[in-house]
């Protein structure tokens, strides 16, 4: 562990990983949102390019669940699309009811109008960066990784959750931190913010 002008950063491997990520509080809160995040904003969820070939082979499982929109985005965008930063990030419909918002293509909106993931209601795996929300993953210069908390106002219901129940994001994030880093880095986190924790 190091300490500099961004506070404690934990190395564990190649990865670094920001003190927020031990320290502070978040518990997804959906009756709160209500999945807003999938539709906020103007740029769909970051894309590693290894989860390209599966979104394509599980498309026929999950396209009943997306909306007319939802599919009509895919067959004219396919199943990524570059965003301003040039990054790669799911395909987006086109923002509607005057909203500025594009919802992800692969959204599914309920009788309430919540929002939930159409891959996932298949049982196919959703994109790592949905999963380990809301830690935002960045590739650094030679190949390691760096984990920091996103911090958007839409989750503030969530991290005030967190508070109360004295949940942790990585604790929070434990089943898909450890099936996207494995076993050992999640002990090894742990370990590290506990001590960091004092």
């Amino acid at each position: 562990m190091g300490k500099g002008k961004f506070g404690t950063i934990i190395q564990i491997g190649d990865i670094l990983v920001s003190e927020d990520v031990v320290l502070e509080y978040f518990t997804c809160d959906y009756a709160a949102c209500r999945g807003v995040c999938c539709i906020a904003g103007d740029s769909g969820a970051p894309l590693d390019e290894s989860e390209l070939e599966g979104l394509e082979r599980d498309y026929p499982a999950y396209k009943a669940h997306m909306t007319p929109a939802g599919r009509e985005a895919v067959d004219a965008k396919g199943f990524f699309e570059v965003d301003r930063d040039n990054d790669i990030v799911t395909p987006l419909m086109p923002p509607g009811d005057g909203s500025p918002d594009c919802p992800c293509a692969f959204c599914h909106f309920g009788p309430a109008g919540e929002c939930l993931c159409a891959i996932e209601m298949a049982g196919r795996t959703k994109p790592a960066s949905c999963s380990l929300y809301p830690i935002r993953v960045t590739r650094l210069t030679g190949g390691g990784l760096a984990l920091n908390v996103h911090h958007w106002d839409i989750c503030k219901p969530a991290f005030e959750k967190g508070r109360r129940e004295r949940i942790r994001v990585y604790q929070f994030l434990k089943n898909p931190l450890t099936k996207s880093f494995g076993e050992d880095f999640y002990e090894a986190l742990d370990a590290a913010a506990k001590h960091l924790r004092g």
